[in-house]
């Protein structure tokens, strides 16, 4: 389980538009890290636009945000295009960094059992440590939160 003060697993990802980002080469710039399930998903969707709306503010306090899902690059670029998102979304098609973040659990949805990411944000500071790790994610107000705590590192 990934804890506050513990280096941030590195991962170099795919994303929309086809570069490959690489967590340590954002340093220093503080980092958001948000696992979402599905592209164009009503919570998902949300959690985007969200982030999306608050991009200006994250830049201005030189924080990068990032979102994460299993969604391969072409389905985050359409996703992307849809809503008009102002936030990089990263492939990770084989759940290594899912893995790694431990947010690739054992979920349950009416009786059924099935392996899906857990909602979770992950804010890294400066140095490349988890300054704070947001678990279960409920949406709403959930990136206003976030950008606080950035601006608090």
């Amino acid at each position: 389980m990934i804890e506050t003060g513990r280096i941030a697993p590195d991962f170099t990802l795919p994303r929309d538009g086809g570069d490959m980002v690489t967590l340590s080469d954002q340093r220093p710039a503080k980092v958001v890290l948000y696992f979402y399930p599905k592209d164009n998903t009503p919570g998902c969707t949300t959690e985007a636009l969200d982030f999306s709306a608050l991009a200006a503010e994250f830049a201005e306090a030189g924080v990068r945000v990032l979102g994460i899902s299993r969604d391969s690059v072409k389905k985050h670029e359409n996703f992307c295009a849809r809503h008009g998102l102002k936030v990089a979304l990263l492939s990770d098609e084989d759940g290594a960094t899912c893995e790694a973040y431990g947010v690739w659990v054992e979920k349950q949805n009416y009786g059924k059992t099935y392996m899906g990411i857990e909602r979770s944000t992950f804010l890294i500071d400066a140095q490349g440590q988890i300054a704070k790790v947001w678990r279960k994610v409920k949406v709403k107000d959930h990136a206003a939160e976030v950008l606080e705590a950035a601006r608090g590192l």
